[in-house]
This record gives structure tokens, C-alpha cells and sequence, in this order.
């Protein structure tokens, strides 16, 4: 899987996809506060009609996953300790889609500003990262 980068809205989501190949990811939640519809309008107003990697946050509620795998999100976080973890990650084998049971590492876009050269590049320092760097640097 490509490297993470948490987008908040479409503009963000845009400099992250020019960087290079990357993980939408979304706030820790979304499912839940901005809802599945709204963070497919999100990603593909930013795809732009390309194919993107993208993942939506459902947390610790697995009603708020199914809710979102009906929706038509193909990639979906849940608590991999929640008790219905297995019967969400089988419901959303059926359907072809995938359930990661915890956040990847991300680089969080608050804080960036994404209109400066100084601040897209942050992210394409993050996606040329080797997976042991980001490691590091997040402990």
C-alpha cells in the first residue's frame, strides 16, 4: 500500500495526488462526522477521474463501516480489537472492498501550508520516505 496522507478537503487532497502515488486517508472518524457520501464527493472531485487509493476512518463503529461499504467505499478503517471486526472485514470481502484494522501512518495536512513550495514539499519528502524513516520519526 502506498504511503498515507490524512486530507481534510479536496484541495489538500489534489497536492497530495500530484505528489506522486498515495493513500487518501481520512480523519480519524469521517464516517461518522462528515459521513461516507460526503468523502466520496471529496475524493473524486479531487481524482478528477482518475483511479486513487483512498481510506475512510470509521473508528470503533462498525455501523458506521457498513454504512459506508453501502455507500460504495472500497477501503475502510475499524478497530481491529472491536468484537465485530470479523463479521465487518467478511461483509466486506463479499462486497470486494478492504478493512484495515488500524490507521497506516499518515502525514497530517494541518497545519501545511499546501499554497507554498515549502509546504508541498513536506509532502513529497513524506511519499519519498523509506518505510523505516517514517517509523523513526514517529517515535
Amino acid at each position: 500500500m502506498p504511503k498515507a496522507v490524512l486530507v481534510l478537503d479536496v484541495a489538500g487532497a489534489r497536492v497530495a495526488l500530484s505528489a506522486g502515488r498515495v493513500l487518501l486517508l481520512s480523519a480519524e472518524g469521517a464516517a461518522g462526522t462528515i459521513g461516507p457520501l460526503a468523502w466520496r464527493a471529496l475524493v473524486d472531485q479531487a481524482a478528477e477521474g482518475r483511479p486513487v487509493l483512498d481510506a475512510l476512518c470509521c473508528a470503533d463503529e462498525p455501523g458506521h463501516a457498513l454504512a459506508a461499504l453501502r455507500a460504495g467505499c472500497r477501503r475502510l478503517v475499524l478497530d481491529g480489537a472491536h468484537p465485530a471486526f470479523a463479521q465487518v472485514r467478511s461483509a466486506a470481502a463479499e462486497m470486494g472492498a478492504v478493512l484495515l484494522p488500524a490507521r497506516p501512518p499518515a502525514l497530517d495536512l494541518r497545519g501545511i501550508d499546501l499554497r507554498r513550495d515549502a509546504g508541498r514539499a513536506i509532502v513529497s519528502r513524506w511519499l519519498a520516505m523509506e518505510p523505516d524513516d517514517i517509523h523513526d520519526g514517529l517515535r
